[in-house]
């Protein structure tokens, strides 16, 4: 499930291409740190809003300017590939920053 995993740079082509073959892109993101069944059930309504979800996840150094020095509990690869995993999830993308704002300019879901 890796593979479901990309740098902003691969996927800004990658949604560019879905959005020209009429594809509704739809972009969420989060810390997923200790994932539960409420991320699941969101991440599920939010594919339903569209043909492709990308999942913006929040890297570690981001997380702990968030919620403090203790966490995150699961490093970023970890969290990546369990959404991955996800079959609700076609993309997932770590980005560095406190809130989703550049990398939704970037990609233009």
């Amino acid at each position: 499930m890796k593979n479901k995993i990309e740098d902003r740079k691969d996927l800004k082509k990658v949604v560019e291409r879905l959005k020209k073959e009429g594809k509704r892109v739809v972009f969420t993101n989060g810390c997923f740190d200790l994932i539960h069944v409420g991320h699941t059930r969101y991440l599920q309504e939010a594919r339903k809003l569209g043909d492709v979800l990308i999942v913006g996840v929040n890297s570690d150094r981001s997380v702990r300017r968030i919620k403090g020095k203790k966490r995150p509990v699961i490093p970023e690869e970890e969290r990546a590939e369990v959404l991955s995993a996800l079959q609700c999830v076609d993309f997932v993308v770590i980005f560095h920053e406190p809130d989703p704002l550049n990398i939704i300019s970037l990609l233009k879901p």
